[in-house]
């Protein structure tokens, strides 16, 4: 074999190598590969400025053809508008395992009969050729959507105010974690997104990668939904200004209605009167909340009023001031009984809704 075609072939199977990489280094080099390798080809065909012979042509076009069907990338990226399914087998039937949402994508695994097997990120699936984009759709897109971000390489990184290695301390990033890039300004230092603000790193600490979002498993769907919902529960509902009696009248409520309850279950109770009072729908005061008509029966057969006189545990008088100072854990509930016929939220051994 010609000395020409022996480094065309080996320019090639380079090329058909470097296409199998990882997504997060093949999309940062391969346009300007690809462009190398367009002029190395050009030299081999005609190293001399000359034409080339019709055999060398001929043999050129075939290698060229063949390694042409072995780079097709294997990039896939969803077309939708807001999320896909992805399903555990190749059919509308089968259990949804995850869902893919708009400018997310992957890699894919396989494909047949219209479906495609990708992963992205945890997520390893089925989902329907109908809405994911392949080949150069999927690259366009991705060049759209995607970002360049620098991953900590070090056990801690420091971000300066200026790309000098004796400029000001702004932020130290631990190991493993990424920064989105604004500019990569040198061999030296990178610019990137610190806190909304501009930083610097030393380019010798981190790695330069691609980033494009990542689909989501139903595992995580569901693990990330319940902790919105527990946050929603406690989120601090905002102090309110009482007097030291209306402390004391919460506190004895709490103990006729949740004394022999958890902790949990004594602030969940003082958590409904205070939301009552923040509530246009109730009286605003704690002392005209707990005696209103026909709501607490330990206000109206006079359990509170004899509780109050007396001494009242330290658990019902903490769950007291803290139901005043807006904490909860039972969001924004207004209503409470013993469990048993109503849906709510169960805590020791009352319902809450």
């Amino acid at each position: 074999m010609r000395k020409e075609y022996r480094l065309l072939l080996a320019s090639l199977i380079l090329g058909i190598c470097l296409c199998g990489l990882p997504l997060d280094v093949q999309a940062t080099s391969r346009n300007d590969y690809l462009d190398s390798l367009n002029v190395g080809v050009s030299q081999i065909v005609d190293p001399t400025g000359k034409a080339a012979s019709e055999d060398a042509i001929r043999e050129l076009t075939e290698v060229s053809e063949a390694n042409g069907a072995q780079k097709e990338t294997d990039l896939v990226m969803a077309n939708v508008q807001v999320a896909m399914n992805v399903r555990a087998e190749a059919d509308e039937e089968s259990e949804k395992v995850g869902l893919l949402y708009k400018d997310c994508g992957g890699r894919i695994l396989e494909r047949k009969d219209g479906w495609t097997r990708l992963r992205s990120g945890d997520l390893v699936g089925w989902a329907s050729d109908d809405y994911l984009l392949f080949g150069d759709d999927a690259e366009a897109l991705a060049n759209d959507v995607g970002n360049l971000i620098v991953q900590i390489e070090t056990d801690t990184l420091c971000v300066r105010k200026d790309p000098e290695t004796e400029a000001e301390a702004v932020g130290f990033i631990p190991r493993d974690e990424e920064l989105e890039i604004i500019e990569v300004l040198n061999d030296d230092w990178i610019s990137v997104d610190y806190e909304g603000e501009t930083g610097y790193v030393s380019a010798e600490y981190v790695d330069i990668d691609f980033h494009i979002d990542e689909g989501e498993t139903m595992v995580a769907i569901k693990k990330r939904e319940e902790e919105e919902r527990q946050a929603k529960l406690t989120a601090n509902r905002g102090a309110v200004v009482v007097g030291g009696d209306d402390t004391r009248l919460l506190a004895a409520l709490i103990y006729c209605e949740a004394g022999i309850e958890t902790y949990n279950g004594k602030l969940a109770v003082g958590a409904v009167v205070m939301n009552r009072v923040r509530s246009g729908a109730y009286p605003n005061t704690i002392s005209g909340v707990i005696f209103a008509s026909g709501q607490f029966t330990p206000a109206l057969n006079g359990k509170v009023a004899r509780v109050y006189g007396g001494d009242i545990p330290e658990s019902c008088w903490e769950a007291a001031r803290a139901a005043i100072n807006g904490e909860t854990n039972v969001g924004d509930a207004t209503h409470f009984r013993r469990a048993g016929n109503h849906e709510g939220l169960l805590i020791d051994r009352q319902v809450f809704w």
